[in-house]
């Protein structure tokens, strides 16, 4: 246990110093402030206040005499939503790096910033579905949505429950007017014995020409590279026929050392080819909506057999977990009358 150094907190806040605030957006913005003068309070506590007034509509003022930082954009603001990027875990943990993935979403939300076309946030961090927490069982969720010139949507979620748990998971939909394959990531660790990794350029048709390039051969320079990440997916919840290309990377592995050595730098690699891919492809406005009908495909499918669906219910509530599910993580799916399938293909 990290020593609590509460003694600087009422250097910081008083008992009159909240007053209520008519947007969450100042909330947001004393979260920054409040990460700013605690650095030496654990960081489950600056989490904590953090979350507790934005979720309250809350603002502080410091007794301190300092200026308080400003935002440029919006971006700024949802990055620190939920006290991201974590620095410690809500649950157990004897590792030294608790959030094994945090790295794949700092490096991805920098990348997207360095590299993206008019990058815009909604406000989905402060909705309902942006934060979702467990006490009790000690597992968080936390989700961020993006928009560019280049991409309709990127979502990213990290749920954290410990060693016992560890998610990345992100889904790049190019804008429809490019006629190109979804970005799709999801990395997992069970106990921190357990791995599984999928990285792919997910193609909306069965047929690579079907698409405005094709890519597959962008891909398996980058993929020979690393063995570790060579496997083939089960059938158990999904049809690697459909929405999953011959270059995903694949992997179901038990040495930590892969996530470092292999996954992190082929991740990083597939990430950037994907938006050269959009770069260089001619925009397309006539063919638009078909393109987004097949986002769409791609959302039910994924929607109905999200793996994923039995733990965010066992944690959150299986009606809440229906919904962030069809409405928030696949947002275009459609759901079918008396729910989603138990799993499994249908």
């Amino acid at each position: 246990m990290r020593p609590q150094h509460l003694l600087i907190v009422p250097l910081a806040i008083s008992v009159d110093a909240f007053s209520p605030s008519t947007s969450s957006k100042p909330a947001i913005r004393q979260m920054n402030m409040l990460r700013t003068f605690t650095d030496g309070i654990d960081v489950a506590d600056v989490e904590s206040i953090g979350k507790h007034l934005a979720g309250a509509n809350m603002s502080i003022n410091p007794l301190v005499t300092m200026s308080e930082p400003t935002f440029s954009t919006p971006i700024e603001e949802a990055e620190i939503a939920h006290g991201m990027p974590w620095c410690g875990t809500i649950g157990e943990s004897d590792k030294e790096e608790p959030l094994l993935y945090m790295p794949f979403w700092e490096w991805q939300l920098e990348h997207m910033k360095g590299s993206l076309t008019n990058l815009e946030t909604d406000d989905s961090s402060l909705s309902e579905f942006g934060y979702r927490a467990n006490e009790d069982k000690k597992a968080r969720i936390v989700s961020q949505c993006y928009k560019s010139d280049e991409y309709r949507k990127i979502r990213m979620t990290y749920y954290d429950a410990g060693d016992n748990t560890q998610v990345f998971n992100s889904v790049w939909y190019p804008d429809p007017k490019y006629n190109l394959p979804v970005l799709g990531i999801d990395l997992l660790a069970f106990n921190r014995k357990k791995y599984l990794a999928i990285v792919d350029f997910q193609p909306l048709y069965e047929n690579e020409e079907d698409h405005a390039s094709t890519f597959e051969h962008r891909l398996s320079p980058i993929k020979d590279q690393y063995e570790s990440l060579k496997g083939r997916m089960s059938s158990k919840f999904y049809d690697e026929t459909q929405f999953f290309s011959q270059e995903m990377l694949f992997a179901r592995f038990e040495d930590e050392k892969v996530v470092t050595d292999d996954l992190f730098p082929a991740f990083k690699r597939y990430v950037m080819m994907h938006n050269r891919l959009v770069r260089e492809t001619d925009a397309d406005e006539d063919g638009a909506g078909e393109v987004l009908d097949r986002q769409r495909a791609y959302d039910t499918y994924s929607a109905e057999r999200d793996p994923a669906t039995g733990l965010f219910a066992a944690m959150f509530g299986k009606e809440w977990a229906d919904d962030y599910v069809f409405d928030f993580l696949f947002s275009m799916s459609d759901k079918k009358e008396g729910g989603p399938p138990k799993g499994g293909k249908r």
